[in-house]
């Protein structure tokens, strides 16, 4: 009996023990599914950003490359109208850019806005000659390159395309005062503007003034010469009476001479008429 009892406990306490001793273990991970195979990832194809085409002003169309066009600048500048419309109608803006097509000649152009055009007196422009709109339009223009900054190297009075400098013709006076330009027609005093276009060939300049030269708002009256004088007859009038009355001279004085050549005649008459009769006295 008592040997039962104890198999019996003994069994309980392995059994026990063996409880005891799998709670005690921790919990097992559950089973991971197998895992599929992971492609690795593909990276989107990126396209190149393409170069945004270059903007073309709607103004003004490409030019040829290193010959700059004036009419087309101060298109693209914007406010120069009339001034443009004068360069084309007078040839000038032809003349510049053929010109300009050598690489030794340069210009500097003084641009009036059409604000300047729109204070001149109405009519003004349109009651000049062709000759006249072109010497005008050719008045803005000097035949070489001036910078800002060499304004004050130029002699006065400064040449323009117009032509004669001299007292009365063209005269364009330029003086500087600090960083202003100040510029003198004789009619006209403006002060130079901003900058429209500047390069090695070409200096554009704003005024706000048109540039009347005096040769044509102002010309001197020509000079006529002197009437002639009345008194100035008198010497051919004198002449005239003097040569009348040499005339009677030479008359009177040949008058004798006649008279004595028919005295002469008379006397040898008489003499032959004395020697017949002297010799018929002699016969009887």
């Amino acid at each position: 009996m008592t040997k039962q009892t104890l198999f019996s406990l003994s069994i309980l306490l392995v059994f026990l023990f063996h409880c005891i001793t799998t709670l005690g273990q921790p919990a097992a991970a559950p089973a991971q599914p197998a895992n599929a195979p992971v492609q690795p990832a593909t990276s989107p194809v990126v396209q190149p950003a393409k170069a945004p085409a270059p903007v073309q002003s709607a103004k003004v169309p490409p030019t040829q490359k290193g010959v700059p066009d004036v009419t087309k600048i101060l298109g693209k500048a914007g406010g120069f109208s009339v001034f443009i419309r004068l360069l084309k109608s007078t040839g000038v803006s032809d003349q510049l850019y053929g010109q300009l097509n050598n690489s030794n000649n340069g210009f500097t152009i003084f641009a009036p806005t059409d604000a300047a055009f729109s204070s001149l007196k109405a009519g003004t422009i349109n009651s000049l000659s062709d000759l006249q709109k072109t010497q005008l339009v050719q008045f803005h223009i000097l035949n070489t390159v001036v910078t800002l900054s060499n304004f004050q190297t130029l002699s006065n009075p400064v040449p323009t395309e117009a032509g004669d400098t001299g007292d009365g013709e063209f005269p364009l006076n330029v003086m500087t005062a600090g960083n202003q330009v100040n510029i003198s027609t004789g009619l006209v005093n403006t002060t130079l503007g901003g900058t429209v276009y500047s390069d090695n060939q070409l200096d554009i300049y704003q005024v706000e003034k048109v540039l009347l030269p005096l040769d044509i708002f102002n010309p001197k009256p020509k000079h006529k010469a002197p009437a002639p004088s009345p008194t100035l007859s008198t010497p051919k009038t004198k002449d005239n009476n003097d040569e009348s009355q040499s005339d009677a001279t030479k008359v009177n004085e040949s008058s004798p001479v006649s008279t004595s050549g028919h005295g002469i005649l008379v006397s040898i008459e008489v003499l032959l008429v004395a020697f017949i009769l002297t010799k018929g006295l002699d016969g009887v």
